[in-house]
């Protein structure tokens, strides 16, 4: 338990200043704003009105709760095969080589994702599914056109790619998100919240219209049960300076999210990370790694604190994911990038620092799935594509309402994800 912010301030030290080698003193220089990513907008349609679900009569999952968590940015590649070996340099942002790949490259691609992510892949395989290694021939993917966050994010709540929806402006959706939908549920009434390190996440919720609280990572979290951890977090946000306009750093967010849960016992959670994005944007490999494995903390964590609960324990199902990719280089030029008049690659396009409609790669996502109504298929070979619009369909599923009464709802949602989900709500 914190006691001070002092130490809170020890704890949330952007990690720019962050080594692999305990007792390095911290440097830091302070990153680029994050992009703006701005294309030009069509018109974006009226907002319609809600229409919310009516619970399924028959409670055939065992989920009660579920909890999204995304990781803004997270490559595929990292996730199922560890530090990327051509990344770890100094012009990629890595100031210490052989500190980093001590830390975290081994010889296998199976030894270095359990090196950068040993909650995950200590768990999943014997308990879950992952979706998305696509050396294996499993494809995840983001359908939206643009690969940018807005959309990725819209897409992965609402079920489908809005074509209206281009880039990152705070515009506020007017696509109704599956925790909307579940939201208007008696069952599920003031059992909803949002926790993100964006200030864009109050507009991908809609929070003129849907009902429940969303914190962006600015300003207090001051709905529901509080107590002075969480105001201590506050203050520690408050305080602590981010390098980043609009966002704050995931620990300053998770640690009063955690707190919040035991205090309120929500059933359906959002938790939105983003320093992956903003170090990857920065051009800050080792920072972007070591983000990576504090998110695989952050899950473990959670799911530690979920299954010593009496309330959770074996009624919850956790859902892992990212809101778009990033190119697969690392410089423009090695994609075939144009060159500026300077002959330098223009916009980065193509290199892992960046994601858009231009850049190949951007497009590629994961999805891994943990929980009792899911079978222990582990990483999948092969087999259909999936998209991350199914993720809303499946959580409906989970949590009572059937696909056939979602799709009513929702026309334009992709189908849940069926064989993540064992025999139950499927008609």
């Amino acid at each position: 338990m914190l006691t001070s912010v002092a130490l809170a301030w020890a704890v949330c030290l952007p990690s720019t200043s962050l080594t692999v080698q305990v007792g390095q003193p911290p440097t830091a220089t302070p990153p680029p704003p994050r992009p703006a990513e701005v294309l030009p907008s069509s018109p974006v349609p009226p907002r319609p009105k809600p229409v919310l679900p009516e619970s399924s009569p028959a409670g055939t999952y065992t989920t009660q709760h579920v909890f999204l968590l995304m990781c803004d940015g997270l490559r595929w590649q990292e996730v199922f095969s560890g530090a990327d070996a051509k990344l770890v340099t100094k012009d990629q942002g890595v100031s210490d080589p052989a500190a980093l790949n001590a830390a975290f490259m081994r010889e296998t691609p199976q030894q270095r994702r359990e090196a950068l992510l040993p909650f995950i892949w200590s768990v999943v395989p014997k308990e879950g599914v992952a979706y998305g290694n696509r050396a294996r021939g499993s494809v995840s993917s983001v359908t939206n056109a643009y690969r940018v966050s807005y959309p990725g994010y819209s897409e992965t709540l609402c079920g489908f790619a809005a074509p209206y929806l281009k880039d990152n402006r705070k515009v506020q959706n007017p696509g109704v998100t599956v925790f909307e939908r579940l939201h208007g549920q008696p069952a599920f009434a003031g059992k909803v919240a949002a926790f993100a390190t964006w200030d864009v996440f109050p507009f991908i919720f809609n929070t003129e219209r849907c009902g429940f609280p969303v914190f962006g990572g600015t300003g207090p979290i001051n709905f529901g049960k509080v107590n002075d951890a969480i105001r201590l977090w506050d203050t520690a946000r408050e305080e602590i300076p981010s390098p980043w306009k609009g966002s704050c750093h995931d620990a300053v967010m998770f640690r009063p999210a955690l707190e919040w849960t035991k205090l309120n016992s929500p059933r359906l959670v959002f938790m939105g990370f983003g320093e992956t994005d903003e170090f990857a944007h920065s051009g800050k490999y080792h920072d972007y790694l070591i983000s990576a494995n504090r998110f695989d903390g952050y899950v473990g964590e959670l799911w530690t604190t979920l299954q010593a609960s009496e309330q959770y324990k074996g009624k919850t199902t956790l859902i892992l994911t990212c809101d778009h990719g990033r190119g697969r280089e690392a410089n423009a030029a090695a994609e075939g990038a144009g060159t500026g008049p300077d002959g330098k690659p223009t916009a980065a396009v193509g290199s892992w620092r960046d994601h858009n409609k231009d850049v190949p790669g951007a497009e590629e996502t994961w999805i891994i799935i943990l929980g009792p109504d899911t079978p222990a298929m582990g990483e999948r070979d092969g087999g259909p594509a999936v998209t991350n619009g199914q993720i809303p369909a499946t959580i409906a599923a989970l949590l009572g309402t059937s696909p056939t009464r979602f799709a009513e709802l929702e026309p334009k949602a992709a189908p849940p994800l069926n064989e993540a989900l064992k025999p139950g709500i499927r008609r």
